[in-house]
């Protein structure tokens, strides 16, 4: 069975962590329109505090991580 390709970001690391269509939508709701750019960005601000919350949860001996670690 063939493997699914994931979508990459434009640097090629990683994976768009959050879903376009509904940022997309949420903004335009409140009257913006949105960019690429915009959406790379928050998925690397996604990363960026899931990092953050990871190493918090490991900090205290957990593997689990909680609403409190972000």
């Amino acid at each position: 069975m063939a493997k699914k390709k994931t979508k990459k970001s434009s640097s090629g690391s990683k994976e768009v962590l959050v879903v376009a269509s509904k940022v997309k939508a949420y903004v335009k709701k409140k009257g913006c329109m949105t960019s690429k750019d915009a959406i790379e960005a928050l998925s690397n601000t996604v990363y960026d505090a899931l990092d953050a919350a990871i190493a918090r949860a490991k900090a205290n001996n957990r593997k689990t991580l909680k609403a409190q670690d972000l």
